[in-house]
């Protein structure tokens, strides 16, 4: 029986994190399992408050206090069930979700007694359901005989692949890349998703037959209009690539490296994955990372692990605006990372080769038009950073191919696609009929959960489509 008051009883706990003089060494994840009687300790610390504030963050709207209540009393396989129901990859979302500012951030037991561990519960469930032998029963759906091409294996493209599975309609999906997972699996690091987890994820999802052709990019090794005629529908989720580097003087400077090529890099080297170009390798080295989202988080962490000789975080506002995840932060300064808030780079200095990296206080002035308050420069502040390798991190912008333009997609002058609003009957439909589109080329840079949200809305409105075709 649920005891309303087992929050009194019951701190707020997370997973077993490995130590950090441990962690560093190598690149598995950080935290733990629970066991089960752990995990239905807390998720029986829910309020079942009757008004879900949690759910209402999520992107997604997980039924969060239903699946939670279902650990607690150990039905596995039925929480699995329920999760899915809203969120396509939630093993996913579990672990790399910013939990902090969203459904967590938002849950009523924050106000003094910690929040429900909702994010290593929803890993908790689709890792020992799939243990058990859980799979997605699709026995029931009636195959249509419709078929959908799927341009991206990021977390839009596989959200659409699933639930275009479970509206009987064939999802083959088309990526340039040689595994699956986009970002999840060449930019994230391991030791926030390992990708044994993305691997059986595609277990499941070629078990709901979705087809993935790899290694294969549109417009050179298949054209668009061959793909158009071969399918019934196209959804586009291609994601965002373009790095924004700030127009720094000396980004041409041996020593700099932009973030995602930084990334990649370092996840081929941990995989043994094929790589075209010279890894990257920051041993011993004085690194500053340029950005304080989660990409550049992610950059301060591996640094940490390939064993830079110092790891240092500039970022132009205060530790409170960063938009990077608050448990982010925390790790990485557990890991070593300095963290040099309120300093502006000006440019990146050095000869032919990275020397440091000129930057200046700043103070944080009045809102910009998105509420967040636009640092402005303190006169006379200026100081140089010595630096052997500078990453940039400051975000990724759309870059939508040349075929768009003839194709007849239209763009955004920033790039991202435009496509129907979600209040339209087919949201997410593109200038071209029968072609959708969503995620990060639509949205701009976002988050894995927005990108799986628009994903799962995008199927459902060419399914709907479809229907009357």
């Amino acid at each position: 029986m649920h005891d309303p008051l087992k929050f009194l009883k019951i701190q707020r706990e997370m997973p077993r994190e490995v130590p950090v003089a441990t962690r560093v060494l190598g690149y598995g994840e950080i935290y733990g399992q629970f066991d089960a009687e752990g995990v239905a300790n807390q998720a029986g610390r829910c309020l079942d408050c009757g008004n879900p504030y949690c759910e209402w963050k999520c992107p997604v709207h997980n039924y969060i206090p239903n699946w939670l209540k279902l650990i607690e009393e150990g039905r596995i396989v039925e929480a699995a069930e329920l999760a899915h129901e809203t969120n396509p990859l939630p093993e996913i979302c579990g672990r790399v979700c910013p939990q902090d500012r969203l459904c967590e951030g938002a849950c009523t037991l924050n106000d003094g007694f910690g929040a429900v561990t909702i994010g290593a519960i929803e890993k908790y469930i689709t890792d020992e359901a799939i243990r058990l032998g859980w799979k997605p029963n699709l026995s029931a759906v009636k195959r249509t005989g419709k078929k959908v091409a799927i341009v991206g294996a990021g977390p839009a493209g596989l959200a659409a692949a699933d639930r275009l599975a479970r509206s009987g309609i064939d999802a083959i999906v088309y990526d340039r890349q040689s595994e699956v997972g986009g970002l999840l699996t060449f930019g994230i690091p391991p030791f926030k998703l390992d990708k044994d987890v993305v691997a059986k994820r595609r277990t499941l999802l070629e078990g709901m037959g979705v087809r993935f052709k790899l290694g294969v990019e549109i417009g050179r090794d298949v054209s668009f209009n061959d793909l158009r005629r071969d399918h019934d529908a196209v959804f586009l989720a291609m994601g965002t690539y373009r790095a924004l580097d700030g127009g720094l003087p000396g980004l041409h400077l041996a020593g700099v490296h932009p973030a995602l090529r930084y990334l990649i890099s370092n996840v081929n080297r941990v995989m043994s994955w094929r790589d075209d170009q010279a890894p990257i390798d920051l041993r011993g080295q004085r690194v500053v990372v340029l950005g304080g989202g989660d990409t550049g988080m992610d950059c301060v962490r591996t640094a940490i692990r390939q064993g830079a000789a110092s790891v240092h975080c500039v970022y132009r506002r205060d530790e409170e605006n960063m938009p990077g995840s608050r448990r982010e932060v925390k790790n990485a300064k557990d890991e070593g990372v300095e963290f040099l808030f309120n300093r502006q780079p000006l440019a990146i200095l050095g000869d032919q080769q990275v020397t440091g990296v000129r930057v200046i206080d700043t103070r944080l002035g009045p809102p910009d038009a998105k509420g967040r308050r636009r640092p402005e420069n303190v006169p006379g502040s200026e100081r140089n950073l010595p630096a052997d390798a500078v990453i940039i991190a400051f975000g990724f912008e759309a870059d939508p191919p040349d075929w768009f333009a003839s194709a007849g997609i239209q763009v955004q002058n920033n790039g991202r696609t435009i496509v129907k609003a979600e209040t339209d009957p087919l949201p997410f439909a593109t200038t071209l009929e029968g072609v959708f589109a969503g995620g990060d080329m639509v949205r701009g840079a976002d988050l894995v959960v927005t990108a799986v949200y628009e994903g799962r809305e995008a199927a459902g409105s060419i399914a709907k489509w479809l229907s009357v075709a």
